[in-house]
């Protein structure tokens, strides 16, 4: 039976198996309130794709049906010219042809910028998938990070939109594996990837970079949102964890690829570290300098 049939947009049900088909894999996981937590947090992310989805696909679909309507009538009036004397005949079909070009143009723009969401959208949803997820702590893994850099910089390039990067590091991470074990220094891991993950919106990714190095995306987020956003998790994590972590903060730029921004991150991170670690730095472009403590940090939930 064809989707379409059912009533039920392709994109919404390929959201769905997308969806079903990760929960069906943590079936045979032990339960654990951590895991029921993140399974809400990640349903709620799924709905949200979900909803993107439903409405590219209602509009595209509404598109369709008013070009379509256009189309026929366009087709049926050219029919009729055949009757009429050649030059009269012409004049009207340049004028039917204007009628119908800018609805055309109308839905072939419509139809690339449907292109668009639905690539950052199918970037979302490969965050279910359990090839792009690290096994550890359950946020993406490099091969997420880079897929959702990739589409990042190619609607930026299109559309000129912002996104910023945020790159942290936990302070003195060998000192806790050394001294305590390394399966403290994993439970460290497991519960700073689960406070970020808790702390960003539900269009931004994150993402464990390397071995103690956790890397957010935020999406129409310059660099002043972006570093304030930082600071305030930093101070979050020091309020409510036995460690600290250090921040790097850089925007995008059209001339970026993922290594570039990355690199500027990684830049201001290591500043951050210089400079007595337990704080964030950001790039601006040309140099890097620091992030001014908050008073209040009420928006970590």
């Amino acid at each position: 039976m064809d989707l379409w049939s059912l009533q039920i947009p392709v994109p919404v049900a390929l959201a769905s198996i997308a969806t079903i088909g990760y929960l069906v894999s943590l079936w045979n996981r032990p339960v654990t309130n951590d895991m029921v937590i993140r399974s809400r947090r990640e349903l709620k992310r799924a709905q949200v794709v979900a909803l993107e989805l439903e409405k590219i696909a209602w509009t595209v679909r509404q598109s369709l049906a008013k070009h379509h309507a256009s189309v026929s009538r366009f087709k049926e009036r050219v029919g009729r010219l055949s009757d009429r004397q050649q030059e009269a005949a012409w004049r009207e079909l340049c004028r039917e042809a204007e009628n119908i070009l800018k609805p055309t143009l109308q839905l072939a723009t419509q139809i690339a910028n449907a292109y668009d969401a639905i690539r950052q959208q199918s970037a979302n949803l490969m965050t279910f998938t359990e090839v792009r997820t690290d096994p550890l702590t359950g946020v993406n893994n490099r091969r997420g990070l880079d897929d959702s850099l990739g589409t990042q910089l190619a609607l930026m390039t299109r559309y000129h939109s912002v996104f910023s990067l945020v790159m942290f590091d936990i302070d003195h991470f060998k000192q806790i594996n050394d001294q305590e074990g390394h399966l403290n220094g994993d439970r460290v891991l497991q519960e700073l990837a689960r406070l970020l993950d808790g702390s960003i919106r539900e269009t931004d990714i994150i993402a464990r970079y390397g071995g103690e190095e956790f890397v957010i995306v935020m999406p129409q987020t310059d660099l002043d949102g972006a570093s304030m956003f930082a600071e305030r998790l930093r101070a979050g994590v020091a309020e409510r964890m036995t460690i600290t972590v250090s921040g790097g903060v850089a925007a995008a730029r059209e001339s970026d690829d993922p290594e570039s921004l990355i690199a500027r991150a990684d830049t201001a991170l290591y500043n951050a570290k210089t400079a007595g670690r337990n704080r964030v730095f950001r790039h601006t472009g040309d140099d890097t300098e620091p992030v001014a403590a908050e008073e209040s940090h009420d928006c970590l939930v």
